[in-house]
């Protein structure tokens, strides 16, 4: 069988998804996948060496400014001229199949030259009924209409009794915390990831709190440097990933794939949010009702301080074996999702308090 994924390369969780499939596929001869990211500059992806010749195209993309997505700047910066060349340009009829994370030039090209193509994302997860909070109108067409597909599975810490598979996390990446926790059980430090918030102001928000380590890492920083009691980083999927393995507290954006890889380790989380992105509203949600996770609804020192002081931590086990879940797309039935959504939700382990509130969770009005 023959694939394109499409990855849409906005935020790094769908790259990260779509490297740990990436590394489950390079291990089969049945199967050949060649890729293609939209959604961010060519020049600013890194750590792409698992998806060899990829393909990089412009895509459809939001513009942030100062924690929040900019609408108008939003619209202004969409090519759509080049979108749609771009759309008819890609010759998909070497492929069996488009399978799709939200990336709209391979779903439109797949729905115009009639190929068969399957959505496997978490936004695909909020076109089924689950807890959502600040979703408008808008928000509901896009979800469904931004990257179409003939098949659809969600990605969700639930499934709702519907099409949602769980999420994988990297393997060893568990064995690894513990190798961390060990060598570095001196170091207590809070890892942030806000590379949506301006620098200036995390710095200004995070300095006061003296007491407490903080390592950051930022899309704008170029260099590793210290600065009073923040550690800077660029961006490094190694670097952070052991940074995540040794630390005990995260500061994060709404993101879900790290949300995820903090609950399989086990890390107390407090989310940011991107304000505007109902999608990371719902993630922040969802974890509050679980009692997982807090809030931070704008950056200040006094509820980072209270939350460093009275943070919790869960620990969920999510699969890390992709195999079965290749093995059930290379076989072609895409309409059969109930058979692989219980193969895979058997491999997940909920703490009892957890188990507990997902009832009152799944029975709330949505």
């Amino acid at each position: 069988m023959k694939i394109l994924y499409g990855v849409q390369g906005t935020g790094n969780g769908h790259i990260s998804r779509a490297r740990l499939m990436a590394e489950a596929f390079s291990r089969r001869n049945d199967v050949e996948v060649d890729y293609l990211f939209s959604g961010r500059d060519a020049d600013a992806y890194f750590d792409m060496d698992i998806f060899a010749h990829y393909q990089s195209k412009r895509g459809l993309s939001f513009v942030t400014e100062s924690g929040a997505v900019h609408h108008f700047k939003t619209i202004k910066s969409a090519k759509l001229v080049e979108f749609m060349r771009d759309v008819r340009k890609l010759d998909l009829n070497s492929y069996d199949l488009v399978l799709n994370d939200f990336e709209p030039i391979s779903a439109w090209a797949a729905k115009n030259q009639n190929i068969p193509s399957l959505s496997i994302s978490h936004q695909a997860a909020f076109a089924c009924t689950v807890p959502t909070e600040a979703q408008s109108i808008i928000d509901k067409w896009l979800t469904r209409h931004f990257a179409p597909t003939q098949y659809a599975l969600g990605v969700h810490w639930y499934h709702f009794n519907q099409a949602i598979i769980p999420p994988f996390v990297p393997e060893g990446l568990c064995q690894r915390a513990s190798t961390s926790a060990k060598t570095q059980n001196l170091i207590d430090f809070t890892l942030v990831y806000l590379p949506f918030e301006e620098p200036l102001q995390i710095q200004q928000v995070l300095q006061p709190l003296s007491e407490h380590r903080f390592y950051c890492y930022h899309p704008d920083v170029q260099y590793p440097f210290i600065e009073q009691n923040i550690h800077w980083f660029p961006p490094s999927k190694s670097g952070f990933h052991e940074a995540l393995s040794a630390c005990k507290k995260v500061i994060a954006s709404g993101g879900f794939e790290l949300a995820t890889e903090c609950l399989s380790l086990g890390k107390a989380i407090l989310m940011k949010p991107l304000t505007g992105q109902f999608e990371q509203y719902s993630n922040a949600y969802m974890l509050r009702q679980l009692g997982i996770s807090d809030t931070l609804f704008s950056l200040n020192t006094d509820d980072i301080e209270e939350w460093l002081n009275n943070h919790h931590a869960t620990k969920i086990n999510f699969p890390s074996n992709a195999d079965c879940f290749i093995d059930w797309i290379i076989a072609g039935n895409w309409s059969d999702t109930e058979t692989i959504c219980q193969q895979l939700w058997q491999q997940v382990e909920f703490p009892d308090e957890v188990s507990k509130k997902l009832s009152k969770v799944s029975a709330i009005s949505i």
